[in-house]
């Protein structure tokens, strides 16, 4: 059968469509096969069947300008460029060009993603335009090939035949590489295709992205408002979509995507009154989007379609991330996200308590920032903690900057030593290029390691990776829960379980490696040890430095006792029965660092320390004197020369926190009062004097 085909662009958008019906077959040879057949038009046999196979997904691309196969930090994502202004402007083009059956397209802005990349479909809600990861196009593009499925607002293709067309995708997808996992990003209605999917491929590499999925549908609390819809008048339909526009997102949210949350008050209450006067107008195009006949059918097929996929919940194999909004007032997603959770053989949930049903629309979502803190983001088979690994960007770092808040309550003093000795405010006296370890101590429950990655990164541009304890990295897979804001960003930014293949790979990879010897037992340490190094008799990490002929960089940091009150400690709570196996259950199972060490620096018992903040005082950290280890083999070899320079880092980092604990005494800026009055005259978060060095 010989197909015409139709093509045009427009706005941001470009997509070829097959004018013939959407249940042609499409046959998906086997990747053997493909390599073992000859090439008609002189090109290779695997090239030939891409060409092939994304005419005939009725897939197409415009050309791109190049950009580099990497990213590097502070990256910019684009997001806040575009908003549902802009979602509603192009779904009225969309609308306009609209015919044919369901089809898949790429948009230009995603740009053209880093080499190896994965495959993101996006399976689009109710509306089903494919337009609702607008606002996300961006910066998925850098590291997806993003590819988003078109439902024309009259088509008429039953749910099970929707499967059926993105079926046939993952599978073309899966034979062109079947070591890259395909991702489904499934927005509400798109979750039930997704799932769907997955329940009948569960040899493929899958992995789930369900944004407020509307399994839960028969459940609505609209349910009891859908039989009138069939009996209202059709000139009464126009104030539908305001209807809907209110109870499926929050309009505040929406309108606050691109207002800077550094303004002050008065400013972002002015430009949050623009928005929202430039939005409003625009949503009676809703009503174009999904008109009377529309509305219904969809109503239907998403009730046909929650039933199909969850009586096939137990054949879902595939990793899943359920997204759930608290104030979603069309599904109850929450308890719906926690029914997942319970059904499905590999999931995770994040709740978003402020946001409405369309979540992706609204401010408070930067999802690729989801997908890396909760370990979704990979190329291959396998998580790689190194080669999976995307840099911070621009965005990620503000949005880290306003939700933690922690260098502006303390603000940091940051000074270095250069290689003369000589002690200067700021970085410089680091290194601009790796491979560089930086070997610290570790204050109470880890607060330091904040304000050290954001200085890094906003002065030198640089991606610290921190080694953690490796329950950061299963906490929430072996105690499932929605709320885990803080494991989340140790793991966006960068760190990576404490082993040593890790930190090898890191070393060879020429990163900035942060490593705290004295591990848990430092960072949880009791009553009166503050400033206390509880460091291993093994000099490895010199060992392993000197190998790839790394920097070296001792530094020690003082103010947690400005900051904290240690009130119940390990040695409190071990007295109290009830606390005492909550602690022994936690740590049964955990993997036990420093297990052929002995005395106190053996004791890795995890637990939560009970403290009381305190009026914030000062963090100081001092860099010491870099120690070069380029051209001294023996330290690899020689145990004794490596413990050496192990003792001499030690007593430098004692020696460091000796001089800031005795400099902080003289710094007028030591208090928070202080410091408010200051910064109210001029000065920003990061530039409030402290003592003269």
């Amino acid at each position: 059968m010989i197909s015409t085909v139709n093509s045009f662009s427009f706005s941001r958008y470009h997509f070829r469509c097959r004018a013939s019906s959407s249940s042609e077959n499409l046959t998906a040879l086997s990747s053997d096969s493909a390599k073992n057949s000859i090439g008609s038009n002189g090109s290779t046999p695997f090239v030939e069947l891409k060409q092939r196979i994304n005419k005939e997904l009725g897939f197409v691309k415009k050309k791109r300008k190049k950009v580099g196969n990497e990213l590097e930090a502070l990256w910019d994502d684009g997001y806040g460029t575009v908003t549902v202004k802009d979602y509603l402007e192009a779904s009225k083009e969309f609308i306009s060009y609209d015919g044919g059956p369901p089809r898949w397209f790429s948009p230009v802005e995603c740009g053209k993603p880093v080499k190896g990349s994965p495959v993101l479909l996006f399976l689009p809600g109710i509306d089903g335009l494919g337009l609702g990861l607008c606002l996300h196009h961006k910066t998925l593009g850098r590291v997806f090939e993003v590819r988003c499925l078109h439902i024309p607002v009259y088509d008429r293709t039953p749910f099970e035949e929707l499967v059926n067309i993105v079926e046939k995708s993952v599978r073309l997808e899966h034979t062109l590489d079947p070591d890259k996992p395909i991702y489904l990003l499934g927005d509400s209605f798109g979750g039930c295709l997704a799932l769907a999917v997955a329940a009948r491929n569960p040899s493929i590499d899958l992995v789930l992205i369900l944004v407020n999925p509307a399994t839960s549908v028969g459940k609505s609390q609209l349910q009891p408002l859908f039989p009138i819809l069939e009996i209202l008048p059709d000139e009464l339909h126009e104030t539908i979509p305001y209807l809907l526009s209110f109870i499926m997102g929050d309009p505040i949210r929406m309108a606050m995507v691109n207002i800077d949350k550094g303004l002050p008050p008065a400013s972002t209450l002015e430009q949050l009154s623009k928005n929202l006067a430039a939005l409003l107008p625009v949503l009676s195009g809703l009503s174009d989007i999904i008109p009377k006949e529309t509305l219904l059918w969809k109503l239907k097929m998403l009730k046909s379609g929650a039933a199909y996929t969850n009586s096939r919940l137990h054949a879902v194999k595939a990793e899943v991330l359920v997204l759930a909004s608290g104030k979603d007032n069309m599904l109850p997603s929450g308890a719906e996200a926690q029914r997942l959770l319970k059904s499905l053989q590999d999931c995770k949930v994040r709740s978003f308590k402020e946001n409405g049903h369309t979540l992706l629309l609204e401010d408070g979502m930067h999802l690729l920032s989801v997908l890396k803190g909760t370990l979704k983001f990979r190329r291959s088979r396998h998580h790689d903690y190194i080669s999976d690994y995307v840099p911070p960007s621009l965005t990620e770092f503000r949005i880290h900057e306003q939700s933690i808040g922690l260098s502006l309550a303390t603000s940091p003093v940051m000074l270095s030593t250069l290689d003369d000795g000589k002690i200067v405010r700021g970085l410089a006296g680091v290194p601009n290029e790796g491979p560089v370890l930086l070997v610290g101590y570790h204050t109470l429950m880890g607060l330091e390691v904040v304000p050290l990655l954001e200085e890094f990164l906003r002065e030198k541009k640089v991606v610290v990776r921190g080694m953690a304890h490796p329950m950061l990295f299963s906490l929430d897979t072996r105690y499932p829960q929605n709320d885990t804001f803080w494991i989340d960003k140790v793991r966006q930014f960068g760190s990576v379980p404490v082993t040593p293949s890790n930190l090898y790979r890191l070393l060879s990879s020429n990163s900035f490696s942060l490593l705290y010897p004295g591990g848990a037992r430092e960072a949880l340490h009791r009553k009166g040890e503050e400033y206390t190094l509880f460091w291993p008799e093994q000099p490895e990490f010199v060992r392993m430095a000197a190998r790839f002929q790394a920097t070296i960089v001792p530094f020690g940091v003082v103010g947690e006792d400005d900051i904290l009150q240690l009130v119940l400690d390990y040695n409190d709570q071990m007295s109290i029965p009830f606390i005492r196996d909550w602690i022994k259950e936690i740590n049964q199972d955990a993997i036990r660092l420093r297990g052929d060490a002995h005395g106190e620096v053996a004791n890795q018992d995890l637990f939560l320390p009970g403290v009381i903040p305190k009026i914030p005082g000062r963090f100081y950290y001092l860099f010491g004197k870099p120690i070069e280890t380029k051209g001294k083999k023996e330290l690899v070899k020689d145990r004794e020369s490596a413990n050496a320079l192990y003792s001499e880092i030690k007593s430098d980092i004692e020696n460091i926190m000796s001089y800031l604990k005795e400099k902080r005494e003289q710094d007028p800026y030591r208090g928070i009062l202080e410091r408010i009055m200051y910064r109210a005259i001029s000065a920003p978060v990061d530039s409030v004097p402290s003592f003269e060095l």
